[in-house]
């Protein structure tokens, strides 16, 4: 039973991090449209930025909604990958002390 609760937090874990490399993916792409570094007519670029604002926002919402508004700037993405962080470290140490 033990590595079966094991290979799930691993499981668990591993998703996390594969999200919280979306969610810095997703920061990253804002700041090259925002600045205008990437082509925004450019039907790959627009399906990218779509994809990764589906993906990340569901998750970013909640936390906007709760955070005052510090002038443009959004450190929603900075609170999740904490967020994903803390549960990371919880996991570790709930599998450890298995």
């Amino acid at each position: 039973m033990n590595a079966l609760v094991g290979s799930l937090l691993d499981v668990v874990s591993t998703a996390l991090y594969l999200y919280s490399m979306v969610i810095i993916a997703s920061a990253i792409f804002s700041w090259l449209y925002a600045f205008n570094i990437v082509n925004s007519n450019n039907q790959v670029i627009n399906t990218i930025g779509r994809v990764l604002y589906n993906l990340t926002e569901p998750a970013l919402r909640p936390i906007r909604r709760f955070m005052p508004d510090l002038g443009g700037i959004d450190i929603s993405p900075v609170i999740l990958l904490l967020i994903i962080m803390f549960l990371q470290s919880f996991i570790a140490r709930i599998a450890f002390s298995m």
